[in-house]
């Protein structure tokens, strides 16, 4: 997928892992995966529920009413316990909840309170996103885009990182930045920039696009499925937060590029031989054909239908705009008609087609199941009635603060558990029916805590070196990590700084 990593043979997940790969073995810790630590984490909360106590809410239109907590009593013993344990994941996927006995169980009657629905969505997500990338057209998009600013050098940075923000902002670009670094390194080197440079663009980019999702369906639609609302609730003020933390990022890069230009000696990533050698290479722009510029056209409308279709019109009161209120199983179907029209419309063919939505499905499937998972640790607390006991403890913890302030809290609470699961959808599915609640006590509306957890998580992820999509572009762009960590650092505090204004802001307005 790259020119520029060491091997011309080697991937991009190859050359992750060779990133990540120690030196001493013997001497090294490795954090484990977000598969092990959902794991610990069902086990560990599995076992609380025999040292929590158990009590419960009152309801009102779902949401718990304050001050009506109080302790019961639940009937299930040892053996069912170990029994939810043992179901945790199926429960997580497809578990009903028994009206009369409030217990979650495969095959009970009641409603449902697995997350198929989520992972089917994500899936669906997946094989279009993988159909999209197949057909050629984001990568010649992108080096068309670069090759007719490269005299402008300013501009092309800013509206490269706003476009990797964008996807970042829409659909989580993660992983598929991977591709986009043999284009960015030769460009960013033979327009008098350093490797630094090529990194940052898409890295710092597509990072805090994903920080203020809007609708990114793997952080903004898990977490407000967890919270219960829906996906286009708190749209503006993310949007809002969008703009600004682009325009920050863009500046960043901006400054260090020009310092590199009008001082070579101040790059964190000085010249060698070879990058010398890919500054005087000529390359030209891919073509970008007409079935090219339709699949691009055609990925644009579908993230813009969307939104539109997610977004509540009338609570905005915009009347003369339909509100749709689509949920993730129209999603779903969305995303995966729009698979199949843009791989036919992109020449894959039907056989071409069918394996890059296969493939693509494939590929986001252990997104689905960490949220998977982290649902099922979800269930096992219900089950044992101590979930409300925990929201009641946190209550009790942040009750008189000011609304601004616990907005700002959100923010700060979600940090470490972004750092335990990097998995954006896994946190989202484990943290949102629990922090959530919490809102309605503070007396703002539950997408500032969506608000805050997705901050949260896209600010720690800038950063992580326990995710591939940061240790594998660094090792493609071959930029050490401290080098990146230097570069990144200011950038990181005022990003901080920002977030936290913005949940304040968001909690005074609402």
């Amino acid at each position: 997928m790259t020119i520029s990593s060491p091997p011309a043979a080697t991937g991009p997940a190859e050359a992750a892992a060779k990133a990540d790969e120690p030196r001493d073995p013997a001497h090294r810790f490795r954090f484990p995966s977000a598969f092990t630590v959902l794991i610990a984490v069902t086990v560990a909360v599995w076992a609380l529920t025999f040292v929590i106590p158990a009590g419960r809410y009152d309801t009102k239109d779902g949401s718990p009413v304050p001050g009506t907590y109080h302790h019961v009593e639940v009937s299930t013993g040892f053996w069912d316990r170990l029994k939810d344990l043992f179901l945790s994941p199926v429960n997580g996927l497809y578990g009903v909840t028994d009206a009369q006995t409030g217990l979650t169980a495969p095959g009970a009657d009641g409603a449902f309170a697995g997350a198929a629905g989520v992972f089917l969505f994500i899936l669906a997500v997946g094989a279009f996103i993988t159909v999209t990338v197949r057909t050629g057209a984001l990568t010649a998009g992108v080096a068309r885009l670069a090759h007719r600013l490269q005299r402008h050098r300013t501009l092309l940075l800013v509206v490269l990182v706003t476009v990797f923000s964008l996807g970042g902002t829409t659909y989580g670009m993660a992983e598929e930045t991977l591709g986009f670094y043999g284009l960015m390194v030769p460009l960013m080197l033979k327009l008098g920039y350093d490797r630094m440079v090529a990194a940052a663009v898409i890295m710092v980019g597509a990072g805090v696009g994903t920080l203020a999702s809007t609708v990114n369906p793997f952080a903004t639609g898990v977490a407000s499925a967890g919270a219960g609302i829906g996906t286009g609730d708190g749209i503006l003020l993310r949007l809002a937060m969008w703009a600004c933390v682009t325009a920050i990022a863009a500046a960043h890069v901006v400054r260090y590029a020009r310092g590199v230009v009008a001082d070579p000696s101040r790059s964190l990533t000085p010249a060698t031989e070879e990058d010398r050698r890919l500054a005087a290479e000529d390359e030209r722009a891919e073509t970008l054909s007409g079935r090219r510029r339709l699949v691009l056209a055609l990925f644009a409308g579908t993230f813009l239908f969307m939104i539109f279709a997610v977004v509540p019109w009338a609570d905005l009161h915009i009347a003369f705009l339909p509100t749709l209120g689509w949920y993730f199983p129209e999603l779903a179907a969305l995303f995966l008609v729009a698979a199949i029209v843009v791989g036919l419309v992109g020449g894959l063919g039907e056989k071409g087609t069918a394996g890059a939505v296969t493939e693509g499905a494939g590929d986001f499937v252990g997104a689905a199941m960490t949220v998977m998972l982290a649902r099922g640790v979800t269930v096992i607390m219900n089950n044992a009635a101590v979930t409300d006991t925990v929201l009641d403890g946190l209550h009790h913890a942040v009750s008189g603060t000011p609304s601004g302030v616990f907005g700002a809290l959100m923010f700060l609470v979600n940090i470490p558990l972004a750092f335990l699961v990097p998995s954006s959808s896994g946190h989202a599915a484990l943290a949102m029916p629990i922090l959530a609640p919490l809102a309605d006590f503070a007396g703002v509306g539950r997408a500032l805590a969506v608000t805050g957890y997705q901050s949260a998580s896209g600010w720690v992820n800038l950063i992580t070196p326990t995710s591939a999509v940061v240790m594998g572009g660094l090792a493609l762009a071959k930029v050490g990590y401290g080098q990146y960590l230097r570069f990144v650092a200011p950038l990181m505090g005022v990003l901080f700084a920002v977030v936290g204004g913005f949940l304040i802001l968001g909690a005074a307005i609402g």
